[in-house]
C-alpha cells in the first residue's frame, strides 16, 4: 500500500520535528551533564545508544523503501554514506579505546584485589569455596 505525496511528506515533516525537539532536548541535558554522577552517565549514556539505535533502524528502513530509493539523488546516498561510514569509524575507534582502557583498568583492579567479589567469578579452584555467579 502506498501513500499519497502528501501524507508521505506530512510523515517525513512530523519524523524531522521529533528529531529537532530531540537534539534540543540533548543540548539543553548536555550542560547538565558537567556536573553528572556515575549513575547519570550511564543513563545518558544509554538513553544515547537507544535513540542512536532508533535512528539508525529507521535509516535503514528509509533506504530499503523503493520508492526513496527510486527518486534519491545521487548525490544524496553519496553523503550518507559518507557520514554514516565516519560515524560508523568513530563508533568503531571508540570501542576499541574503551573496551581496551576498562580491560586494562580491571586487570590493574584485579592485581590490587579491588575487584567487588559480588560482581565477578573468582578463578579459584572450587575446593577453596563457592564461587557467586550473578
Amino acid at each position: 500500500m502506498s501513500l499519497s505525496p502528501e501524507i508521505f511528506g506530512a510523515q517525513m515533516k512530523k519524523w524531522v520535528a521529533m528529531q529537532k525537539q530531540f537534539l534540543e532536548s540533548l543540548n539543553k541535558a548536555e550542560k547538565d551533564l558537567k556536573d553528572a554522577d556515575r549513575l547519570e552517565l550511564v543513563l545518558a549514556s544509554r538513553v544515547a545508544f537507544q535513540h542512536v539505535i532508533t535512528t539508525a533502524q529507521a535509516f535503514d528502513k528509509w533506504l530499503q523503501d523503493p520508492f526513496i530509493v527510486g527518486h534519491m539523488p545521487k548525490h544524496m546516498l553519496e553523503e550518507v554514506r559518507e557520514k554514516i561510514w565516519k560515524i560508523l569509524k568513530e563508533l568503531v575507534e571508540l570501542d576499541i579505546a574503551h573496551t581496551s582502557e576498562f580491560a586494562e583498568h580491571i586487570e590493574k583492579l584485579a592485581r590490587e584485589n579491588k575487584l567487588n567479589p559480588l560482581l565477578y567469578k573468582s578463578s579459584k579452584k572450587e575446593s577453596e569455596g563457592p564461587r557467586l555467579s550473578i
